[in-house]
């Protein structure tokens, strides 16, 4: 007994086409319209057609009743048989007729022809009779005399329905066959409408088909409807975030391969010395060179992840209401240490008002960290941070940064001479710090403090009432 194995992942059977889906979505409701339509049009014409033929064989009857007269030998047909035959001619049915007395006796024409009587107070009546294995269409006509008065006979006139028949299937003929070359030539239009506006889709698939995998590049957007054109942009969007994150990622390891090779090979050429020595001293001196350029490699990983998380967090920061004088007192109180082993005197003003921005907790006490860090390192032996309003500066009595310098501090890797005398760092705080005050759509001003020194100013907007 054999099994039924499962379907491949490559072979599964394709997706209709979306061109044959619309074409079919359009034109068969559209069919059964016209048809619904065309039927009721034929229903119509059929029934005044039918009225027309009826009306004819109803004057054929009135022409017959006006030869019949009463005389000496009573009710007679004054009308020979060719002259009726004359009367009553067409060239497609076959017309049968009757005259007879009120009480059915035959007069003259065809026996047997018989027909429903009109109603009270009607003269003529229509009907189908059986008549000889023929269904025929029959008119009674019951004439009246000037004052109203029933003359003592009545007139039938029967006939097949052959043209009657004829007329239908034309009329059908003719209503059904516009109607379903107008559906072909509706189909072969809306057919080659949809390729061509659906046409800009298979050439995004081709575009990106073509592509490598290391092409993030905008592809082309054609306007020709607004929904292509919100696929083409939501395409493009999804690249660029892609683009923006792959360059990212890529800065990041060129960043972490480029700062951390002299740093890690000046921790190797201290072991290797400290290993050639015999003097403990000597060891000791080195291992404490080893554990400060281990410091600093740590901190510049720190600094790198956090220029990497700043990039990622463009396309998905989460921003929430951050009590500002709660945060700055929490980074003041963990930097003092640091601060007294550097003898620094690390102090704060105007925490004591309540001050709450619409922001992201992490990234500012990036900001803090960063400044306070780069205050210690190259600032002099007093730094403050304060909060005024929605403002919250760090100043030191450093020697500040001059006004040409403070645009390319803002950039990575970038220095001032005081950082390059010390041989610390990385230059890369200023830059974090620009990064987070953008993300969070701060204000960032770099001033000089009075008398000396710099104050760096980051300016939070105001929060919405209904963020807060």
């Amino acid at each position: 007994m054999s099994r039924t194995q499962p379907a491949a992942p490559g072979t599964s059977k394709a997706a209709p086409s979306l061109t044959r889906r619309v074409l079919r979505n359009v034109l068969v409701p559209l069919a059964l319209t016209w048809m619904v339509g065309a039927v009721i049009a034929l229903v119509i014409a059929n029934y005044f057609s039918e009225q027309a033929f009826d009306r004819a064989m109803l004057d054929d009857a009135y022409a017959l009743s006006a030869n019949v007269q009463a005389g000496e030998r009573g009710i007679e047909l004054l009308l020979t048989p060719r002259e009726v035959a004359t009367v009553l001619f067409d060239q497609v049915d076959k017309i049968y007729f009757a005259v007879q007395r009120l009480d059915g006796t035959l007069i003259s024409g065809q026996g047997g022809l018989n027909a429903p009587l009109p109603a009270a107070g009607a003269h003529y009546r229509f009907s189908d009779v059986d008549y000889e294995g023929k269904v025929l269409r029959a008119v009674v006509l019951e004439p009246v005399t000037e004052p109203g008065q029933l003359m003592p006979y009545r007139v039938v006139i029967a006939q097949t329905t052959l043209s009657r028949a004829a007329l239908v299937q034309r009329l059908l003929g003719y209503a059904l066959a516009p109607q379903v070359l107008l559906l072909i030539l509706l189909a072969v239009w809306l057919w080659h409408g949809i390729r061509s506006d659906l046409r800009p889709l298979g050439e995004l698939q081709q575009a990106l088909d073509r592509r490598d995998v290391y092409d993030l590049s905008p592809v082309a957007v054609v306007r020709t409807s607004r929904e292509v054109q919100r696929l083409g942009n939501a395409v493009n969007a999804l690249f660029d975030r892609l683009n923006h994150s792959v360059r990212a990622q890529r800065e990041f390891v060129g960043n972490v391969a480029h700062e951390l090779r002299t740093p890690l090979a000046g921790i190797r050429a201290l072991a290797e010395y400290g290993l050639a020595q015999h003097d403990s001293t000597v060891w000791r001196e080195q291992l404490a060179r080893v554990a400060e350029r281990q410091a600093r490699a740590s901190h510049l990983i720190d600094q790198l992840l956090a220029l990497a998380l700043a990039d990622e967090a463009r396309t998905g920061l989460a921003r929430e209401p951050v009590r500002l004088d709660m945060l700055a007192e929490q980074t003041v109180l963990r930097h003092l240490a640091r601060a007294d082993a550097h003898g620094v005197d690390l102090g704060a003003r105007g925490l004591d008002a309540r001050v709450t921005v619409l922001a992201n907790e992490a990234l500012v006490e990036g900001i803090l960290d960063n400044l306070i860090d780069n205050a210690l390192r190259y600032g002099g032996r007093t730094i403050t941070v304060e909060l005024a309003g929605r403002t919250l500066s760090v100043i030191d009595d450093g020697p500040g940064i001059p006004l040409e310098a403070q645009r390319d501090l803002m950039q990575r890797w970038a220095q001032g001479p005081a950082g390059q005398k010390l041989g610390q760092g990385s230059g890369l705080g200023l830059s974090i710090v620009a990064r987070y005050a953008e993300l969070l759509g701060a204000e960032l001003r770099l001033d000089a403090a009075e008398p000396t020194g710099l104050r760096v100013s980051v300016a939070f907007a105001e929060i919405r009432s209904a963020a807060a």
